[in-house]
């Protein structure tokens, strides 16, 4: 926390430098946030990239007085919603593709956890997009209850019931997936 504050301080000073510290600290996580959001790498990537140099533009006005981790969270899922939108509005369905690769075998456990984690991802894909939004932001972003029910404009209860509502369908699924 006092790091981020001294990179937040250097920023507003012009150090580019604080700035590579910053995108160094947090493009990877703001990452794995988008590609969750929006179940497409490529767009996730233009997602991040179009947040931090809307940020780094924004260098001598940037006011920020909560936490660095979470402002950037937001401006993210702000952005994700945005391409949604876009892509809900010119009803274009962009097709997330997994390539499957024709390699040697791997050991069973490689492949155990390979289709744990595909089956986990389906499932939170499956998620309505406000509870998938509560959940990751929650668990990727670590926001609080309070700072989600503020992006998402509801109440507090309403996101933490999100994110409630969230866990126990994957809990459900993924219970039952293991008793098939």
């Amino acid at each position: 926390m006092l790091e981020d504050e001294l990179l937040k301080l250097r920023f507003l000073c012009g150090s580019s430098r604080a700035l590579a510290q910053i995108y160094r600290k947090y493009a990877e996580r703001l990452l794995t946030l988008a590609v969750a959001l929006l179940r497409d790498a490529s767009a996730a990537e233009d997602v991040v990239h179009d947040v931090f140099v809307k940020f780094a533009a924004a260098d001598g006005s940037f006011r920020l007085k909560g936490s660095l981790r979470s402002y950037l969270a937001t401006c993210v899922a702000n952005r994700a919603r945005d391409v949604l939108r876009r892509r809900k509005s010119a009803k274009t369905a962009v097709a997330a593709s997994a390539g499957c690769s024709a390699a040697a075998p791997e050991p069973f456990e490689t492949l155990v956890d390979r289709e744990q984690t595909e089956q986990m991802a389906r499932v939170v894909c499956e998620l309505p997009y406000e509870q998938r939004e509560a959940l990751l932001l929650h668990v990727t972003a670590d926001m609080s209850f309070r700072e989600i029910a503020h992006l998402q404009g509801v109440s507090l209860r309403t996101a933490q019931g999100r994110y409630r509502y969230a866990k126990e369908k994957l809990r459900s699924t993924l219970t039952t997936g293991d008793e098939q």
